[in-house]
């Protein structure tokens, strides 16, 4: 399991389709991570083998994608990305979360455990 790239049109069907809706409305049925990334970026490409462990390790718990700026312009300009990485983390059922910067390991998990999974641990 890796990160999975995806396009605007899987965006809106799997994340959210900010064409139809006004509100944050997730289509997800488990907690994502978006990582908005360029190719040409060299904190990208660090983080990237990170993001493919964590896909791996928390396969099933949560997806994790990731969108490529250059290619995907539109989706980058409605979430306003200005700088790469950007990290959208979305909770089941509640607010997304951005976050800029190459994030290490240890702190991606973090995020993960008490943001994205805690809910779950709960229930």
């Amino acid at each position: 399991m890796k990160a999975q790239n995806i396009t605007t049109e899987q965006f809106k069907e799997l994340v959210f389709d900010y064409t139809k809706q006004q509100e944050w409305k997730f289509e997800g049925d488990k907690p994502a991570i978006i990582d908005f990334y360029a190719d040409w970026c060299g904190p990208c490409k660090m983080v990237a083998p990170i993001l493919d462990e964590l896909a791996k390790e928390y396969d099933g718990k949560i997806d994790i994608y990731k969108v490529d700026t250059e290619v995907e312009q539109e989706l980058s300009a409605v979430f306003q990305i200005r700088s790469i990485p950007s990290m959208l983390f979305i909770p089941k059922g509640k607010q997304p979360m951005m976050n800029a910067g190459a994030l290490p390991k240890h702190v991606l998990k973090d995020v993960i455990e008490k943001d994205l999974l805690k809910n779950k641990k709960a229930a």
